[in-house]
């Protein structure tokens, strides 16, 4: 995102995607690649993760009609993911790996 760190880019997409708000670090936790749709074009799409603790959870977001949030386990939550490299990064995920 245009002017933004990797850490603030992905605040703004909780908050896009899921109404949520709060502290980004700047702590890249893994990489994921995946194929993306875009009209008639299929595109690599070459993915950073960094975390983010969450301070405030708002009804109400950017993306609202088109997703709905649910909060679940990590283990839960690396199961609904399709990327291999993704699922890891989620499973092995603990709050130590975030610097305070």
């Amino acid at each position: 995102m245009h002017k933004q760190t990797p850490a603030q880019a992905a605040a703004t997409e909780a908050w896009e995607e899921a109404g949520l708000t709060g502290k980004a670090y700047d702590r890249c936790l893994g990489v994921y690649t995946y194929q993306k749709t875009i009209g008639t074009e299929v595109l690599p799409v070459i993915t950073l993760v960094y975390p983010v603790k969450i301070t405030a959870v708002h009804s109400d977001w950017p993306e609202a009609h088109q997703r709905r949030r649910k909060w679940v386990s990590l283990s839960k939550a690396a199961s609904k993911v399709k990327e291999p490299e993704l699922k890891r990064i989620i499973a092995s995920f603990t709050p130590a790996m975030v610097k305070r």
